[in-house]
């Protein structure tokens, strides 16, 4: 498994990661691989997704090496770390040449266009959409870029072929709205997903949360199954 950290594209560590990429060491039959990536705005799009991509080939490449199924590579990621996880997903399933099992997005930012924010006088959100605004300016600083599939998966027209999804998402995050039209969207083209909303999460709570993590862990554990390995 790759995991990519939060952090809104312009800060975050892999000290960020350390909570749930644990989780998923201790309860999966799976070797972790926590993927620290470039920072905007001195990297831009797609500077971090470039980085995931060769975090991807080297893993395919350096399996036996580090007791792992090159075969099998599963994703996952929180806020920015989602986008790039659902972003690498794309890169595969174009580029031909790396394999993603299943992807796992937690509270991901997946719309440049923030058209569908939830209310911020409703969702006591601990990101606002000033913070995405500006989060969103510094990784795609090019009016163009903000409507590449990529970047924009909620502008795509071609979902089909992506591996089957688990979307996490928080009510008091104002980003739940987007991830959750996302996951109707894959639904609509045939990708295996599985949404699901927790009550009690925050956006940046969310990547730490049990509840979320465990659903994560049962999500992955299925599509790990031999009999759901073909499935794409």
């Amino acid at each position: 498994m790759l995991y990519f950290h939060g952090g809104a594209f312009v800060r975050g560590s892999l000290d960020d990661a350390e909570c749930a990429a644990r989780y998923f060491a201790e309860h999966l039959s799976v070797l972790v691989i926590s993927v620290g990536y470039s920072l905007a705005p001195q990297h831009p799009f797609p500077a971090a997704l470039e980085d995931a991509y060769r975090a991807a080939r080297w893993a395919q490449s350096a399996s036996r090496e580090i007791g792992a199924d090159g075969k099998r590579l599963l994703v996952a990621g929180h806020c920015a770390g989602g986008h790039i996880a659902n972003g690498l997903a794309f890169i595969a399933r174009d580029r031909g040449d790396v394999r993603i099992a299943a992807q796992a997005l937690f509270s991901p930012m997946l719309d440049p266009s923030m058209t569908c924010l939830a209310d911020e006088r409703i969702v006591d959100s601990d990101i606002s959409p000033r913070q995405c605004l500006a989060s969103y300016r510094a990784y795609l600083p090019q009016a163009s870029q903000r409507m590449h599939p990529y970047a924009a998966p909620l502008e795509s027209a071609r979902l089909a072929g992506l591996p089957p999804a688990f979307i996490a998402t928080a009510r008091n995050d104002v980003l739940h709205v987007e991830a959750e039209r996302y996951a109707a969207c894959l639904i609509g083209a045939g990708v295996p997903t599985q949404v699901m909303r927790y009550a009690n999460a925050t956006h940046e709570g969310i990547a730490c949360d049990p509840q979320a993590l465990q659903d994560a862990a049962r999500f992955f554990e299925y599509h790990l199954e031999p009999r759901n390995v073909a499935i794409g």
